[in-house]
């Protein structure tokens, strides 16, 4: 969906109130109902207000997104307002830091209306995102950042035309010549700045972009063939170039035949200083010999996206700064629901599906939150949370798994062995993430052994 196309400059204002109630009147009067508007605002104003006391819409970084589903004549509407000095609230401990809210109107009908929630989310929690638009001073301003963010201009970052930039992309080029590379992968998070140029003639090689954004379209953009998304809160390229790949398989951007240069440099120095060539079948052959896909039918890559951003930060930052061990599987869960067993009441029970979707970006710090149970989390294929607190009981497990690992990891290697189903594992004792398909392991982050390459 073009972003871009549902947000009109007559909605994206400086906000005069100084409290949320005030605040959310303002911006439902840049909106037209067909019933009786005024009665309309006064409905969605009051169903907005309470679900504030159940669930705030402070997603971070500064920015608030509430969204409500009513009886419209169009899918989508999102207005968008600018509060630098915070809002007053019941909890000023949140809105006092709230600093943009983007507030979405959905049609009731409308589907998958939570992966739009998702894509937004993803633009808003974007720090360089955030960064531009507080820099501005004018609404003008602001109006011009906030297009360049939705239309995707904003995510792309800028390779400086520098001599040691340059060169180190013509040797890639000569080493993919070489190396008989079926593609060029560069890590975007190098790069602080916001629009992306290569400054090196690369036709002929197909080139991939490392995203810290969501998916961008590239139809505009010659010089950059795919692009990656991943939000994986880990510095370490290694963890980062292993999670592009399993995505990029996932996505069918690479295929187990691929050989892949990777050139990516320290985050934000805006220099390159690393070329590696990886041979897809080779680095991965504990996860895909006999098998041509990583990513089981049935399991969206969107999903597995979230639930992997979701277990890196948890295994970087813990919870409450204690480390954190937990076990998710995706995928086949009406099976893997019936061979395991709930270890407590299922704190998703009597919740719509759309409300326990990974997806919703309000369901992260529930998922964090709920990560400290023991027991896994049972997830289907499309995002919905079944249950939390599961002990699994696969059908078979594994012949022999790397020494030294817990009952938590057996258990997600026997699951995936036993049904066609993806777990990921963050260990409690080293904050490694590891992603288990049909039995076998890969480590995808290293955060006691890992660094960068």
């Amino acid at each position: 969906m073009r972003f871009d196309k549902l947000i009109t400059q007559n909605r994206i204002v400086d906000l005069k109130s100084k409290e949320l109630k005030g605040a959310f009147k303002e911006l439902l009067e840049l909106f037209s109902f067909e019933e009786d508007d005024k009665t309309a605002k006064r409905r969605i104003l009051s169903e907005l207000l309470d679900k504030e006391k159940t669930r705030t819409s402070y997603l971070g970084e500064g920015v608030a997104m509430p969204y409500i589903r009513t009886p419209w004549n169009k899918r989508y509407g999102v207005a968008i307002g600018r509060c630098p000095d915070g809002l007053t609230h019941d909890i000023p401990s949140e809105y006092g830091k709230v600093q943009f809210i983007v507030l979405l109107i959905i049609n009731d009908k409308a589907r998958n209306y939570v992966r739009v929630l998702s894509d937004f989310a993803q633009i808003f929690q974007d720090e360089s995102i955030i960064e531009s638009l507080q820099a501005t001073e004018t609404v003008e301003e602001f109006r011009l950042e906030l297009k360049n963010a939705i239309s995707g201009i904003a995510k792309l970052p800028q390779i400086e035309y520098s001599r040691i930039n340059r060169n180190l992309l013509k040797e890639a080029e000569r080493i993919c010549s070489i190396s008989h590379c079926s593609a060029l992968m560069i890590f975007g998070d190098t790069f602080s700045n916001r629009i992306f140029e290569l400054g090196v003639d690369l036709r002929g090689l197909r080139t991939i972009l490392v995203s810290q954004g969501k998916k961008e379209t590239t139809g505009d953009r010659p010089h950059i063939d795919e692009v990656i998304p991943l939000r994986t809160h880990s510095h370490s390229r290694l963890s980062q170039m292993r999670s592009a790949f399993i995505i990029g398989l996932g996505r069918g951007i690479f295929s187990p035949h691929d050989i892949v240069c990777c050139v990516g440099g320290v985050p934000r120095s805006n220099l390159l200083d690393t070329i590696m060539v990886i041979d897809v079948y080779r680095e991965f052959n504990t996860l895909i010999p006999g098998r041509t896909n990583v990513i089981p039918p049935g399991v969206q890559i969107e999903v597995l996206e979230r639930i992997l951003s979701i277990a890196t930060e948890l295994s970087i930052e813990g919870r409450e700064g204690k480390p954190v061990g937990c076990l998710f599987v995706i995928g086949d869960s009406e099976k893997v629901t019936e061979h395991s067993q709930p270890l407590l009441l299922n704190p998703f029970y009597g919740y719509g599906e759309d409300e326990r979707n990974v997806l919703n970006p309000f369901m992260d710090e529930t998922l964090k939150e709920l990560s400290s149970i023991d027991g896994a989390f049972i997830i289907r294929g499309n995002g919905v949370l079944e249950s939390a607190g599961s002990l699994l009981r696969p059908l078979q497990y594994p012949q022999s798994l790397p020494s030294g690992l817990g009952s938590r990891h057996a258990a997600a290697a026997g699951i995936t062995l036993s049904f066609k189903c993806v777990a990921i594992v963050v260990s409690s004792s080293t904050g490694n993430v590891s992603l288990f398909s049909g039995g076998d392991m890969i480590t995808l982050t290293e955060n006691k052994a890992g660094g960068q390459f």
